[in-house]
């Protein structure tokens, strides 16, 4: 190994309050994404259609996997 060189590590700091991988935050968004919908659905169902939670769940996935 050269001297100087740090391994690359898997886990990293972000915004959420514990170290998470790529899996970790990913499971986290499913999770969310599925939380926002059945919300989603019990109260704003007939409001604003579903495919809008769908578009912002997406949209939130994505950062908190670059950002996480």
């Amino acid at each position: 190994m050269m001297a100087g060189v740090q391994p690359q590590k898997t886990q990293r700091d972000g915004f959420l309050p514990i170290r998470t991988n790529g899996f970790d935050r990913g499971f986290i968004s499913v999770v969310i994404l599925i939380l926002v919908h059945l919300l989603w659905m019990r109260f704003l169902e007939g409001v604003l259609p579903l495919w809008m939670a769908t578009v912002l769940c997406l949209a939130l996935a994505v950062f908190i996997i670059r950002k996480g």
